[in-house]
């Protein structure tokens, strides 16, 4: 077995194990409880102190953190709490007549002591919303949140102090050390949202203790817009997924196939948006989000000074700022398919569009990268629409609109392979932390104990039979 002793994180995770039993068997009704505390809290105890920390974090507005941070976890609450007493329910199934005498069901029972490591764009929604489930499910958690936004960090911490015990969810803050010595703890689950790069190291310590995980990746996630779509309405959803908490979204749209009959249109349309919605100055507007930080201010400059140097067309709302980590929104037409821009998921204001005559140039191009987390779709043309879906694979995918496949939580989230493994919200996201304990109970004599040893000739027959007829 190994030794954990000079780990920093075995007493809290020892703690944690501990209970888990206790925490395990709280009825569904003790779960919504504590649903309903963290509710209150991010809804109205700290809701101001969750835009302040955000603001402090990433200039990020008011009206987007009640939209994308707080909504979405307070809508997650409001639907598990609905439809947890169903999904705790034991769960029965049918008995086949080879095993008559026994009857049979399933029991949801929660994985035990789970890690969630949550990234530093969407704070607050990504790591309560694993939360929600987790919680649901009857699990115990430790929180590792991202070190870049401290300001969410420390309320989150706040939050999770208030609302519950530490033997049942902690937070721990701290850089990636931290998450290095958790990671070689023995958790019976951990979730993980962030890139595919750090994914792959993260699955590969779970697999030294075969830990079950989740892991919400990211990508390059395509649009595609065809000759038949309302280029006006298109460009003004494609602006509003693109460029909220500008661009540091994982399901925001990547890059853009617009079909070549409709480019100008669309290039005519995007500048008009982008005027209309954040005026003359883009960095004096307060509808508009900063970069995390330098690093990644100085990683999507690069981009941009890449395209410059290689003669791209390129359309810019306004000039970077470095000191404030502004960069205004970015149209970038036709890159070259080995800029940095099309090697790399962006994560930050700049679009990249590329034209296509046929719609079969857009889906093989699509095909040729890793499975997206999202691909969207702006068509009235059925046809097109059903080849694109037909044709291609992502984790999920929205027509005519962009991101609000993320808001229902009847739907799986999520992506595969690259861009994802397991699902999170409501119901999908309850299955990711919960063990679906199989139970048979036999109550009489069954077929199976007329053919134990020693076998006969007669047990053979009733074997014969069991085959070619149960």
């Amino acid at each position: 077995m190994t030794d954990f002793s000079d780990n920093p994180f075995i007493e809290l995770f020892k703690s944690q194990e501990q209970h888990q039993f206790l925490i395990g068997n709280a009825t569904y009704k003790q779960r919504i409880t504590k649903l309903k505390a963290l509710r209150k809290a991010v809804e109205h105890t700290y809701k101001q102190e969750i835009r302040d920390a955000l603001y402090k974090d990433f200039k990020k507005p008011s009206l987007e953190v009640d939209l994308t941070e707080i909504y979405p976890i307070v809508d997650e609450i409001k639907f598990v709490s609905k439809h947890l007493k169903s999904w705790l329910k034991k769960q029965k199934v049918e008995t086949p007549m080879a095993l008559l005498g026994s009857s049979s069901w399933i029991k949801n029972e929660p994985k035990g002591v789970c890690l969630i490591i949550s990234p530093w764009n969407f704070p607050i929604n990504l790591t309560f919303g694993p939360l929600v489930s987790a919680i649901a499910a009857g699990n115990t958690v430790i929180i590792k949140p991202s070190e870049m936004t401290p300001n969410a960090s420390a309320i989150m911490a706040k939050i999770v102090n208030r609302v519950f015990d530490e033997h049942e969810v902690a937070l721990v803050e701290g850089e990636v050390e931290v998450s290095t010595q958790l990671l070689k703890l023995p958790f019976n689950h951990i979730f993980f949202t962030g890139s595919p790069q750090v994914g792959k190291i993260v699955m590969e310590a779970a697999s030294k203790n075969l830990s079950s995980v989740t892991l919400e990746l990211g990508g390059k996630s395509p649009v595609i817009v065809d000759d038949s779509s309302n280029i006006d309405k298109a460009v003004q959803r494609i602006c509003f997924g693109k460029f909220v908490n500008a661009g540091q979204t994982c399901i925001a749209p990547d890059y853009v196939f617009v079909n070549a009959s409709v480019k100008d249109a669309f290039v005519t349309s995007f500048k008009k948006q982008i005027k209309e919605w954040y005026g003359e100055d883009i960095s004096k507007s307060e509808s508009f989000s900063r970069i995390v930080n330098q690093k990644h201010f100085k990683r999507l400059q690069s981009y941009i000074d890449d395209a410059q140097a290689n003669q791209t067309e390129i359309f810019r709302g306004g000039a970077s700022d470095e000191k404030d980590n502004f960069i205004a929104p970015t149209l970038v037409l036709n890159p070259g398919d080995d800029s940095k821009l099309m090697q790399n998921e962006i994560f930050g204001p700049i679009l990249p569009v590329k034209t296509y005559v046929n719609i079969k140039e857009a889906v093989h191009y699509i095909n040729q990268k890793e499975k997206p987390l999202a691909l969207y779709i702006f068509s009235k043309n059925k046809q097109n629409t059903n080849y694109i879906i037909n044709n291609t694979r992502a984790g999920g995918t929205c027509i005519n609109h962009n991101l609000l496949q993320y808001l229902n939580h009847n739907l799986p989230f999520g992506g595969s392979n690259n861009s994802g493994i397991g699902k999170s919200h409501g119901y999908f996201g309850f299955l990711e932390f919960i063990n679906q304990r199989a139970v048979l109970k036999q109550h009489t004599l069954g077929a199976v104990d007329l053919l134990l040893p020693p076998y006969t000739n007669f047990k053979q027959k009733l074997v014969d039979l069991t085959i070619k007829w149960f």
